[in-house]
This record gives structure tokens, sequence and C-alpha cells, in this order.
């Protein structure tokens, strides 16, 4: 008996080791349904003890027998049970259990879910891409981001757009945003290629900016281009051509009303030598074309992903001569080269150029735009002997001269991407080496040649070559860590950045030439100028995160970066930017698990303090700059020397941005409907502003740190999806409203925006929203002697007002921005109709000073038919008044409501059926119209609501302090365009 029980138990163990020896080996890979591998999820087999977890690059490895299941888990994520059946590899797809809940947003220096994010984030994605087609980034996040003011400051094709992100933070610095182009910053985005582009964050609060430190004061906009997704090689053609008009256009005297006017100022003439009959708008203004060409390949495979594109689009503007056309490369690969080492590039590498056009200035300066508005129609374009025309009664050449006359071309070439390596030292331990380059080299060259315009010959030619190069590095080296232990989720970043920024600029300007053949200044023999700068800026910075989360429920985000900058004084060449946000995701808790309509609800608060360090021209305002071109006689001979040039302040510090944000994030009715609000106050102190100091120094004005703005405001976004299933509708809607305020600015008073040689319109004032218009109240014209009454200080109207009696009359700052979106879809057709717009701003329409004063020979508007002739005559326009611009001050007479709403795109597309696709092997194909500001509902007599003369000014304060000022500027066009998009 005992025999055969002992080999009983030998059987019996002998069949658990067999058991044993029949685990399988199993490896595989886990990731979520955008392709992104997942690190941290649990796998179990199903009923024992037995388990691992997948690895950073979302490979796995376990034991399991062939009967076994294998249970996969993950917050945010549906658990998956998968059988072995003999299985030795296992790659699965988690599904989200929110998917917009758990989409990955990338932030600075990282990733988060977007469920965890406790500050103020907005994220423009690819379907907001693939909605129009764009040219330029910032049309892309016109009105789709609460909070994000896109200045479509000029309609041009080689204008950039001007971002404001929660207002404008400073006066004599820049305003505009840092981007971060695959970990790259850079502060221009017009050579980037927009299909290229993934997705678009825009890091609006400083708790999340805050990362960024210096840089950081007027919010973060982070690109990531696009990637590989698919194992087999992806190729995407997209193609569309189009063509663009001028919306509008303005009704001005014909030639018999003309001469009439110039009879009555006193202008006369033989009127048979000028009696042409020229529509310069018909001139100036054509149909544009654009055409666009891009060809993509992508693939992923085990350790490889790749992406590879290049372009070309043209741009033939809307007005006579303008043009812009680019291309583009584009090279994005990274390569897994083991388990614990992944290395990767990003290269971008474009070719810009363009031929721009005069705008922004009056018909006796080259202004184009009000040169097709003043110019006499009672000219031609040309004389008999090939030259061109002009003003009957001035040296005033037609537009066409100022767009034919002159050869111009700006030429840019630029190579901006980086390379990174990651190593994993733990699986929850990474290190990451990024090294970025931005090298930009540009060329402008404009000849003028002697004999075809007044201009010319007066100058016997012209000739302007200018070379600017700029060349920035940066080397970050980062530590980061990520560990799950039971409910807490810990993560921590730390890392030391260096970078360096060299400009180089050469200008020479050569007069005095002997004829058309040779356009180059070597032709020229009278130097105008010549001129060679070189200047250069470096940082060195430590940054540091903390993100700690607690059942999903409890968040907390803590940032601080240190930065050193040369363009500060040693005494505070350091600035300190901390920042903490947290956010409690109520619908986690208990007492919410039986409300089954929220699926989502979160509060978020936070704090931060950023700085900025786009200076401009007072990147070295501390040191005491000694300047050249001062002479001195030495006996009996005058010798080149030099002089100080600058008030030395040692005590300058960094411009500094404090921002306090609370939010809330709602989804309910199975996360069809989301709702989220923010409200903020951002205060910017210690402004780098001018201050007059003792002219016993030697200086009139010093740089120093002593101006308050403040910016306040809400903002809110509700996303829908009204229909699903065969026919589908969603709708984002966003609104934002910021007021605006100067705190202190030492009690001066700042102007700008000089217009029509009538004084500054554009004014910053303590105690008043930032560039409000100033001049003064117009109180009609006076029925018996024609001329226009102002009101004094004290309401008394007079024909004379002092200087004093100029108040606040207009505020170009809008109440609110608003973009609505709606997309319908029904089997393969889409629409996708965009509106966007701006209430409650004021435009001063400078150009009505052009075009109704009546003081000189420039054409007129039709306004001036009802200009005042005999006494006792009621009317809102003047008399007629040669060389007096008393009736044409700047007054309430040219402020104008700006408020709009705009059909900004309407997109109607075709998408192929499946199984015709299948037939001529193609993933896809479509093919679609749109439509960019087909309509525009306002009340603005101008051109354009949406321009400003001042906007992409390369001087700061302009640009900071002079906004809704329309001056002869480039309006926005019509645009229809017909496109292709195929993918094999």
């Amino acid at each position: 008996m005992q025999k055969k029980f002992t080999l009983l138990m030998a059987f019996l163990l002998l069949a658990v080791l067999y058991a044993g020896a029949q685990d399988l080996a199993i490896k595989g890979h886990v990731q979520d349904q955008q392709g992104n591998p997942l690190p941290g999820v649990s796998i179990s087999v199903k009923n024992t003890s037995k388990g691992a977890i997948t690895q950073p690059d979302g490979n796995f490895s376990i034991q399991a027998a062939a009967s076994d299941v294998l249970v996969f888990s993950y917050i945010g994520f549906v658990a998956q049970e998968v059988p072995v059946n003999n299985q030795t590899t296992i790659n699965i797809t988690l599904q989200d259990q929110n998917k917009q809940l758990n989409e990955v947003v990338v932030v600075g220096y990282g990733t988060q879910r977007k469920k965890d994010i406790t500050g103020s984030v907005s994220v423009v994605g690819e379907k907001e891409f693939a909605s129009r087609p764009n040219t330029q980034l910032g049309s892309v996040l016109q009105g789709k981001a609460p909070g994000v003011q896109v200045l479509a400051s000029s309609g041009k094709p080689s204008a950039g757009l001007n971002i404001r992100i929660r207002g404008t933070s400073s006066i004599s610095s820049s305003s505009n945003p840092l981007y971060v182009i695959d970990g790259v910053p850079t502060t221009d985005t017009r050579s980037l290629n927009p299909s290229d582009i993934e997705s678009v964050s825009v890091l609006k609060d400083a708790s999340s900016a805050a990362i960024y430190g210096a840089s950081g004061a007027n919010g973060v906009v982070l690109i990531t281009t696009r990637k590989g997704k698919t194992g087999d090689p992806r190729f995407e053609f997209n193609a569309y051509g189009g063509y663009s008009s001028v919306w509008k256009r303005m009704d001005v005297l014909n030639g018999p009303q003309y001469k009439d006017l110039m009879t009555e100022l006193g202008y006369i003439t033989d009127w048979n030598k000028y009696n042409q009959n020229t529509n310069w708008q018909d001139e100036i203004f054509r149909k544009g074309t654009s055409q666009n060409y891009q060809l993509s390949m992508s693939g992923k495979t085990d350790k490889t992903t790749y992406y590879l594109s290049g372009g070309w689009v043209q741009q033939n503007g809307a007005i006579r001569s303008a043009t812009m056309d680019r291309f583009n490369f584009k090279v994005n690969l990274e390569q897994k080269v083991n388990n614990w080492l992944t290395m990767g590039t990003n290269v971008a590498y474009s070719r810009w150029h363009d031929v721009d056009v005069t705008d922004n200035i009056g018909v006796d300066r080259g202004g184009v735009l009000l040169g097709t508005l003043a110019t006499p129609p009672v000219i031609g374009i040309y004389n008999a002997d090939g030259t061109f025309t002009s003003n009957p009664f001035q040296d005033w050449e037609n537009p066409v001269a100022s767009t034919d006359g002159a050869d111009r071309g700006y030429k840019q070439q630029r190579l901006l991407g980086n390379v990174y390596a990651e190593i994993y030292l733990l699986p929850e331990l990474k290190f990451r080496s990024n090294f970025g380059v931005d090298y930009n080299n540009s060329v402008y060259d404009y000849f003028l040649d002697p004999f075809r315009t007044s201009y010319g010959r007066a100058q016997k030619g012209r000739g302007k070559n200018t070379t600017d190069l700029v060349n920035y590095w940066i080397a970050e080296n980062t530590l980061s860590y990520n560990k799950t232990f039971g409910k807490h989720t810990v993560g921590a970043l730390g890392g030391v950045v260096a970078q360096k920024t060299k400009w180089e600029s050469a200008t020479i300007e050569k007069t005095g030439f002997s004829g058309g053949s040779i356009p180059t200044t070597n032709a020229g023999s009278v130097f105008v100028s010549a001129d060679n700068t070189k200047s250069e800026k470096s940082n060195a910075s430590f940054l540091g995160r903390i993100n700690y989360s607690y059942a999903d429920k409890y968040l907390l985000t803590a940032n601080f970066r240190a930065d050193a900058s040369s363009i500060f004084g040693p005494a505070h060449r350091w600035g300190y930017f901390p920042s903490a946000s947290v956010g409690w995701r109520i619908s986690q808790e208990e007492f919410m698990k039986g409300v089954t309509a929220i699926n989502d609800l979160k509060l978020r608060a936070g704090w931060g303090k950023v700085g900025n360090d786009q200076l401009g021209d007072s990147r070295y305002a501390w040191l005491g700059l000694v300047g050249s071109g001062s002479n001195y006689p030495i006996g009996g001979v005058v010798l080149p020397g030099s002089t100080p040039s600058s008030f030395e302040n040692r005590n300058l510090k960094w411009e500094a941005t404090e921002q306090y944000n609370v939010g809330i994030d709602v989804a309910v009715l199975d996360s069809r409907l989301s709702f989220s609000a923010d409200a903020y106050v951002k205060n910017t102190s210690d402004l780098l502003l001018n201050v007059p100091v003792p002219k016993s120094t030697g200086f009139d004005i010093s740089t120093q740190n002593v101006g308050k703005i403040q910016n306040k405001g809400l903002e809110f976004l509700v996303s829908s999806r009204n229909f699903v299933g065969e026919f589908q509708w969603e709708t984002d809607f966003n609104i934002s409203f910021n007021r605006n305020k100067v705190v202190d600015i030492v009690g001066q008073d700042i102007f700008n925006a000089n217009v029509s040689n009538r004084g500054n319109v554009s004014l910053a004032r303590e105690g008043e929203p930032l560039g409000v218009f100033y001049g003064y109240v117009a109180a009609g014209v006076d029925p018996e002697t024609g001329n226009m009454q102002y009101l004094d200080k004290t309401g008394k109207k007079t024909f004379a007002p002092a200087a004093e009696d100029r108040t606040i009359i207009g505020n170009p700052n809008p109440d609110f921005l608003y973009g609505l979106t709606n997309n319908f879809s029904y089997k393969n057709i889409r629409l996708s109709v965009f509106l966007q717009g701006s209430q409650g701003n004021d435009m001063f329409n400078a150009s009505r000073i052009e075009t109704e004063s009546m003081i000189d020979p420039r054409n007129q508007s039709t306004a001036v038919l009802r200009r005042w002739k005999t006494p006792g005559q009621v009317t809102d326009v003047p008399k007629a008044v040669a060389n007096n611009s008393d009736n044409s001050r700047i007054s309430t007479r040219y402020v104008e409501n700006g408020s709009y709403m705009r059909v900004k795109s309407a997109t109607l597309s075709y998408d192929l059926p499946a199984d015709l696709l299948s037939r001529i092997k193609l993933k896809s194909l479509r093919v679609y119209v749109t439509g960019e500001n087909l309509f525009t509902f306002t009340k603005y007599t101008g051109f354009d609501p949406e321009v400003n003369f001042l906007g992409n000014s390369t001087n700061a304060t302009e640009a900071n302090t002079s906004m809704g000022v329309d001056f002869g500027t480039y309006p926005q066009t019509r645009n229809l365009i017909v496109g292709l998009n195929v993918s094999f």
C-alpha cells in the first residue's frame, strides 16, 4: 500500500513538473488607439499571482500556460482578457474608457493625459488641420482656442500673423508667444508647413508655461510634427489650387467729379491733357492665384518610425505684384537601438521667397492701397515715352509705379531641427539629451532704375542689399521618473538647458546708376549708407517639475525654473520662475458614482510666475553702450571717434508676469457634451520703459523697470456631438473676454501710430486699456462756415481746439472674441463651416483722412460729394480748403465700429467609398472645395475690419500699443480653393 502511495505521489509530482514545463514564454506589445505605446500596463495570469508590466516602449514578457488567460488592465482603459491558446506573441490595443479624457496632450518637456492636466491648455489637433487648407500656423489657430487672439494685421501673402495669448503683456518687449517646434524654441513660424503638423498645444496660464521660465510670459505654443503610425509605408499626396480677390471696393470720384473738386480747391490746369478715365482699383486689384503640392511618406516598424515630406506652395496676391512661394522638406526619424536606447531626429528645411507691396502709408510716399484711392482718374498708367505718370499737380506717382517700378525680392533659407537620444536607466527612469538648431539666412534686394519713375530719375537709380543671419542653438539634458504604485502616480522631471543666439546683419545702399542693366549695388556711384552689425545672447537654465496623482482624482503639478541671461547685468542676471496647480476630479469620488449623467467633472486652480526675454532693442539696455559716428577735430584734422550712446543701469531685471487661474472641465451624456471654463488674472510688472533722467547725466532717457500691466478675463469652450450614427453633427464653440489695463507707467503718456501727418492716434496711459485712440471730439459741421467743429475740454464748440482738448475717443480692444465650428457628415460627404468674430472693438479709419480731407490734389471718396458748399447747408462733410488740415484732425469723425462676424471658411468634401478604393488600390481619396472669408458682416466702412497698420512692425512698442488703425492696409481676401487628398 505504501509503495502504491509513493508511486502515486511521484506521478502527481511529475505531472506538476510537466505542466510547469509547458509554460510558454510570451512576448508582446500594448498600445492605445492612436498607436502610442502604453507603459505601465498591468498584465496578470487570471486566477494566479503571476504578473508583469509593460516597459516604456509598450513591450512585455511573461510566462503562462497554453490554457491560461492574460488580463490587461490600465487606468482609464477598458480591461481586456486574452486566451493564450499556444500564442507566443500577443499584441493588443486597449480601448479608452473615455477617449477624450485619455487623449495624450503635449506639455512642456513631456506629455500628459488630458484628464491629468491641472493648468490651462488648449489643444488643436489633426481634425482642425484637416478641415481646411492652410499655409500658416496662425490661420489654423484663429478662432479655435479660447483666449488666443490671432491678429491678421495684413492680408498680403508675405505677412505673418501675430498671436496674443490672454492679451498684450508688455509695452517695449515682444508680446508674441514662444513657439517650440519638436523641442526647438523659435519666434517665427512663417516657414513652417502646416501639412507637417500633428498637433498644437497652447500653454495659456503661468502654471503650465512656467517650465519655460523667462520665455513663458506671453504663453507657449508647442508644435508637434507628424510621425509614422502604421506598419506599411503610407504615401499621402495633397494638392489644391485656388483664386482670391479683394472682397470689397471703395467708391471714389470719377474724372468730372475730380475736376470739379480740384477747381474748387484752386488747382487749375489744361484738362485737355488729362482726359483719361482710369479705374485704379481695376489696375491694382487682380484675381490672385494659389497652388499647393505636398507629398509625404510615413511608416513604422518594430524599431523604426519615419516620416518624410516635401512640398511647394505659391500665392500670387490679389494686389498687383504681391507674391510668395515656399519649398519645404521634412524628415522625422526615430530608431529604437535596443531595449534601453532610442535615438531620433526632426529636421526641416525651407526656402522662402516673396515680393512685398508697400502699404500702411499715403500715396505721397508710395503707398499702394491709398494710391488706388487717391490717384486721379484723369491720368493713364504710362506716359508716351514709357515712363510712369504722376499726379498733374504733385510729383506723386501712380500706384502701378509703386508695384511695378522697382525690382524687390526677399529670400530666406532656414534649417530647423534637432537630434535626441533617450536612455532608459530603469523602466521608470529616462534620460533624454536633445540638441537643436535654428539657422536662418535671408537676403533682401531692391533696385529702382534711373528712368521709369520720377523718384528713380531724381535719385539716378537706387539699389539696396541687406543680408541677415540668425544662428541659434539649444542643448537640453533632462531626467524624468514616472512610477505608479497602488493608487499613487508620481512623475518627476529635472534638467539643465543652455542656449545661444547670434545675429549678423549687413546693408549697403547706393544711388547714381547709369542705367538699368546692372541691378546690383556695385553699379551705383554714390554711397547712401553701409552698415554692419553683430550681436548675441546666451542663456543658462535649470528646470524641475513634479506631478502627483492619487486615485486618479487628486492632482498636483509644481514647476520651477531658474534662468540666467546675458542681456541683464550681473546683479540681476538670474530670474526664478515657480508655479503650482492642483486639480480635483470630483467625478471619481464615491458620492458621484450614482450620477451616471456626469462622465467627468474636474476643478483646477493654479498660480505661477513667468518672464519675458524677448526684449528686442532693449537687448543690451543694462550696458552703457558706445556709439560711432562722432567726429573730433584734432590738430586741424577731423578724425572719427565714438561717444557714450546709452545710460548704464546695472539694476535692470526681468519683466515678470504673475498669473492666477481657476477652471472647470465637465463632460456629460456619455461625453457627448463637454464644457470648459477658465478665469484668470495676469499681472505683469517690472516693465522695461524709457524714463526721463536729469540732463546732468548727459542723457535724456534711461531704460528702467518701472511699469505694470494687467490682463484679466474669462474663457469658455463647449463641444457637442449633436447627432451620432450615419448622419453626424459636431459643434465646437469658444468665446473669450479679456480686459487690459495699464496700471503704472510712472505717469507718462506713450503715444504711437502717427497717421497722415496729423499726429499720433494710439495712447498708453495709466488706468486705461492699452492702445486707446486719442484725439478730438468732433462736434459736426458748422452750417454757416462749413468748417468742422470740435469740443474743447469744457464741452464748448470751437474751430481751433488746443492740444489739451484731446481726450480718449475710442478703444480698439474687443469686448469678446469667438469662434464657432460646425462639422456635418453623411456617409462619405462632409461639410465644415467655421465662423469667427470680434465684438465691441473700435477701428480708427485713418484712410478716410486721406480720402475725405480735400486739402490737396489727391482724389477723394464719393463721401465728399456731400461736402458743404453754401451757407445754411446741413451736412456731415466739411468744405474743401486747400492746404488746411483743421477740418481733418484726428477725431471721433474717423472712429468706427470695428465689430465683425466672418464666415472664415466652409469646406465641402467627398470621400470615395471603400469598395471603390480597394479596386484602385488606394487607402483614401478625398476631393473638396473650400471658401475662405466668404461673407463678412460688419458696419466698418473700410476695406477690412481685421487689419492693423502697425501690427507687423518690428518695433515692439509700436506693435503692442497701436491696434485697430487702418491706414491703407492690405486687406484680407476672399478665396476659393479646390483640392485633392490621396493616400496609398
